[in-house]
């Protein structure tokens, strides 16, 4: 695989970044799933399917996000020149359009704007269907399994870690031999297969500079703020209905619970009185909250 140069990987993530903020799913899930898809390449192809880009579309799952998100994205002459037929496949009438539409993928930023979406689309799915909150590693399932099968998985990994997975997945597992058996041919579990994928993503983001994990809380927005203010603040916001209303003091709690902040030396913030060293932080909660 050619090595993306220092130019052409700065455009890259300076897409990602954007289809970040844009969408509120997490970049260094975005990041990873760019690495361990195509190693940062935008014009990265397969050779066994259609898949090309940055994040290894195949025809037919581009030609759906386009369809449900691209008019969002400046791309309405993209979205309305394609057709659902009867029995679901996604159609273009025009040959010349049809493929300057596929064509987009190896655009990064519509590649990253439309892995976005779909991410964001299937994280909706997931946390509707499981009753939790999804994380990078669940949204990577149901990449590699669909979200049929990433409920399916999930739900019985949850049932049971330690269950096989290949009896669960056949298909999957005699195409993917070497995610579902180990070297001596026994078969991994679920919670084996799942903390694979959880460790890829993340090796994939750190190699390409992630600053957190791939695979943990999809929570873009508050992770953006937390990192760029480091671990050792926690930010009290009183009584302040519309941080209530926001979530912020209910995510702050799930994390100071978790160890992630440290409750007990750390200086309180008023962010209606922003001071020199609190106007940044101020600015984040607009910026990133969306206010």
């Amino acid at each position: 695989m050619t090595v993306p140069s220092i130019g052409a990987r700065t455009n890259v993530t300076t897409a990602i970044a954007t289809a970040s903020q844009k969408t509120g799913i997490d970049f260094n899930y975005l990041l990873g799933q760019a690495q361990v898809e195509s190693g940062m390449r935008a014009d990265a192809r397969a050779r066994t399917s259609s898949a090309t880009g940055l994040y290894q579309f195949i025809e037919q799952s581009w030609l759906g996000v386009i369809k449900d998100h691209g008019e969002k994205h400046g791309l309405g002459w993209a979205a309305d020149s394609i057709r659902q037929t009867a029995n679901g496949r996604y159609t273009v009438s025009d040959p010349a359009t049809r493929q300057a539409i596929l064509s987009l993928r190896n655009d990064p930023q519509a590649a990253s704007l439309m892995a976005a979406e779909h991410a964001s689309d299937n994280k909706d799915a997931l946390e509707a269907s499981l009753g939790r909150e999804a994380t990078g590693t669940d949204l990577y399932m149901a990449h590699f399994l669909g979200i049929g099968g990433a409920r399916k998985f999930l739900r019985a990994m949850d049932a049971d870690p330690t269950r096989g997975a290949a009896s669960l997945f056949p298909a999957a597992a005699r195409a993917n031999r070497n995610i579902f058996y180990a070297a001596d041919g026994s078969q991994r579990s679920l919670g084996q297969i799942y903390e694979r994928f959880a460790g890829k993503l993340d090796r994939g983001a750190a190699a390409v500079g992630a600053t957190g994990a791939a695979s943990g809380s999809l929570d873009a927005r508050f992770q953006t703020l937390v990192a760029s203010l480091g671990e050792d603040v926690e930010v009290v916001l009183g009584n302040d209905a519309v941080g209530q209303d926001r979530g912020w003091l209910t995510t702050l709690d799930r994390l100071e619970n978790a160890g992630r902040l440290k409750a007990s030396t750390l200086p309180t913030v008023n962010p209606l009185r922003p001071t020199p060293e609190t106007a940044r932080l101020a600015y984040l909660m607009l910026a990133q909250m969306g206010a």
